[in-house]
């Protein structure tokens, strides 16, 4: 990943101060930039809004009574982060960690009534491929069939040169009732 690249994942604040996340926030109709990874052979997309930064995997301290496809959480400069695997999350096999395995660390607002309070919380990925823009023009519906993951989970599909990515839509991945328990777990273990 470059160095522009990796300037793109700063968190949306930074951005904002920066003018480029001012028109992503007011909901601007342009080209729009996803991270683009592959789990599990296919190609998926999220904002880069909601992306905080990408940090190399490291085994997550597994925490008893969770869900399958909570790994555990991992400690980020002091603070506690709950971990998802998203190929349990989407009834997949994990994939076992490689040498391009990732955590890509998210930061999603705990309500909508309340935009300005985030929930940190990463992902496993088994590879980041690039930062790329997606016109609007290109999204069609989620598809009812045909992907290895439920539809409520996307947004939409891109086309992009003869290819699909899959949009995530991360407010069903991760429920808002699961988030704030994380976030309860978060508190009691710091």
């Amino acid at each position: 990943m470059s160095v522009s690249e990796r300037r793109m994942l700063m968190p949306s604040t930074a951005l904002a101060q920066q003018g480029q996340g001012a028109a992503l926030m007011l909901g601007h109709s342009g080209p729009k930039k996803h991270l683009i990874f592959t789990l599990n052979g296919e190609v998926y997309a999220i904002a880069i809004d909601q992306i905080r930064e990408i940090i190399g995997f490291r085994p997550p301290t597994t925490v008893p009574m969770m869900p399958s496809y909570l790994r555990g959480i991992i400690n980020l400069r002091g603070m506690v982060v709950p971990v998802l695997d998203l190929a349990c999350r989407f009834g997949l096999a994990p994939n076992p960690a490689g040498k391009r395995t990732c955590i890509v660390i998210l930061e999603l607002p705990l309500c909508p009534e309340m935009p300005e309070q985030h929930h940190t919380l990463g992902l496993v990925v088994d590879m980041v491929n690039a930062v790329l823009d997606i016109s609007p023009s290109t999204i069609e519906p989620a598809p009812s069939f045909g992907t290895s993951i439920r539809p409520d989970f996307l947004h939409g599909i891109a086309r992009i040169k003869e290819k699909f990515i899959l949009l995530l839509n991360l407010q069903r991945v991760v429920l808002l009732d699961e988030l704030n328990a994380l976030r309860s777990l978060s508190r009691k273990e710091a």
